[in-house]
């Protein structure tokens, strides 16, 4: 069970002890794993290798209009696999990388095969697919274990609409060219969003079983560019749940050890699973061991706090490795309970999704 925060001065007394109750509140630990004040040891590790995509979904960007980082200010191949080693010497062990669209960095797969070097649990990548398919091979050869693809409809109509760029025939010839090189199992992530695509949750279940693909059905957050984020657009994990299990009897897949976002269900007939990340209707802060890397170099320990710490000026400014483990140190001990969606006073974060790193 996560502890609560100590409080100044609770567990000794007289002022001097005191004062060093205070201390360990205020700075974090010097040695051990990644722990925060409430006992959750952080082990996972999103990198976004740019903000810039090719796409325009509707729950993410503008149509027109969207202004991305200059790419000076991104980290550096070299940069990003130092700032990297020095997480997993930390206890990181599972190293996700994102973007905006990760396969947009010329450089991809250098750095997939710097940070395959240094030696992780899992080392995966959310893409959009569109380029993939022809960077598949190259991306597993470089050390890449596994993909998450997102795919918001499977009517190629529907699917032009919501993503405003690209093809649904790329993306689906991307999952079969990931899998044919070992990126599997391909997961695929869908985004449903009320009264546009919310009828196609059993025509992603089917697509699911039939191809043995898991799918990741995400909660729209409030984290889009236009703001257009309304509670009475996203669509409840228990309601998805409820409608395949109305057709596919449905097992939940207990795991209380598990900190991965989704909660997991299998088919009672053996035919695969899905995903359910209910950020919004059943946040998970309590179990959440995640931490952020932007492609400017900021670290940041909750999707939806504008708390920040600059890696890229240590970096650039000439620190060693220990003050970069400080960084990480200082990120996580400064993590809040919860995200606070659901609280009255709740401001989404001045960066959106695609400036954070999905």
């Amino acid at each position: 069970m996560a502890r609560q925060p100590v409080q100044l001065g609770a567990r000794r007394s007289g002022a001097a002890r005191a004062a060093d109750d205070r201390l360990r509140t205020w700075y974090p630990p010097a040695t051990g794993p990644l722990v925060d004040t409430f006992g959750r040891v952080h082990r996972d590790l999103r990198v976004s290798l740019t903000d810039q995509c090719n796409l325009r979904c509707v729950y993410c960007m503008p149509d027109t209009g969207m202004r991305f980082q200059p790419t000076t200010q991104h980290l550096r191949t070299e940069e990003v696999v130092r700032v990297v080693a020095v997480a997993r010497s930390l206890g990181i062990g599972r190293l996700r990388l994102t973007g905006g669209e990760p396969l947009l960095r010329p450089d991809v797969v250098s750095v997939v095969a710097g940070l395959h070097r240094i030696g992780f649990e899992e080392l995966t990548m959310t893409t959009n697919g569109t380029r993939l398919g022809a960077m598949a091979g190259p991306l597993a050869d470089a050390g890449l274990t596994r993909v998450n693809i997102s795919c918001d409809s499977l009517d190629p109509v529907r699917f032009a609409a919501i993503r405003r760029r690209g093809t649904l025939a790329v993306v689906l010839r991307a999952m079969d060219a990931a899998e044919a090189a070992g990126l599997g199992p391909v997961k695929v992530n869908v985004v449903p969003l009320a009264g546009v695509n919310d009828d196609e949750v059993e025509t992603f279940a089917r697509f699911g079983r039939a191809t043995g693909r898991p799918i990741r059905f995400i909660e729209f957050m409030p984290l889009d560019a236009e703001g257009a984020w309304a509670r009475d657009r996203v669509v409840p994990g228990d309601e998805i749940v409820a409608r395949i299990g109305r057709r596919w009897p449905l097992e939940a897949v207990a795991d209380p050890d598990d900190p991965a976002p989704a909660t997991r269900y299998r088919y009672a007939d053996g035919g695969g699973e899905i995903g359910i990340v209910a950020s919004v209707t059943r946040p998970f802060c309590g179990r959440c061991d995640r931490l952020r890397l932007t492609a400017d170099g900021a670290l940041r320990n909750c999707l939806f706090s504008d708390d920040e710490l600059s890696a890229r000026d240590l970096l650039r400014s000439g620190a060693g490795d220990a003050e970069l483990a400080s960084l990480f140190r200082r990120a996580v001990w400064g993590k809040r309970p919860g995200h606070g969606i659901n609280d009255p006073g709740f401001l989404a974060p001045a960066r959106t999704m695609s400036l954070i790193g999905g």
